[in-house]
């Protein structure tokens, strides 16, 4: 992990783990895991205002390329779930791939158990978009 650790803006924070709150109660067995993974993480994230977090961080809106070692590339925009539309491949932070990239930076792999099973996945590219867009946090 070229950082350390996951690196994640204030307010995204505060409000990843509002809906990581609420969201405990997936049906699917394979997405509460992913969950429960993501919530671990965050326990040992660095937390930091916007102007510190690296532009090669994987965030909220963020359009990351990312290789799996199952022989695939794609590109993902990760976005808060109401966004979610996978035909414009607009992913949810909620989805298992969506949990297990953000926070991740360019060049990082990520081992995630996804329901097809464990997967390494390299982020080839990251490009940031609006980033707090639909995101209406006090803290």
């Amino acid at each position: 992990m070229k950082y350390g650790s996951l690196i994640l803006e204030k307010k995204e924070y505060v409000y990843l783990k509002r809906i990581l709150n609420i969201s405990g109660y997936a049906d699917d067995h394979e997405v509460q895991k992913s969950l429960f993974k993501l919530s671990e993480e965050l326990k040992t994230a660095t937390i930091v205002d916007e102007e510190e977090v690296p532009k090669d961080v994987v965030r909220f809106n963020s359009i990351v390329t990312v290789k799996s070692d199952k022989g695939w590339e794609r590109m993902l925009e990760i976005v808060i779930p109401q966004d979610k539309n996978l035909s414009l491949n607009k992913i949810s932070v909620l989805a298992p791939m969506g949990a297990a990239l953000l926070g991740y930076s360019k060049e990082d792999v990520v081992d995630w158990d996804f329901p097809g099973g464990k997967q390494k996945l390299e982020i080839v590219d990251v490009k940031r978009e609006d980033t707090l867009k639909g995101l209406y946090i006090v803290i």
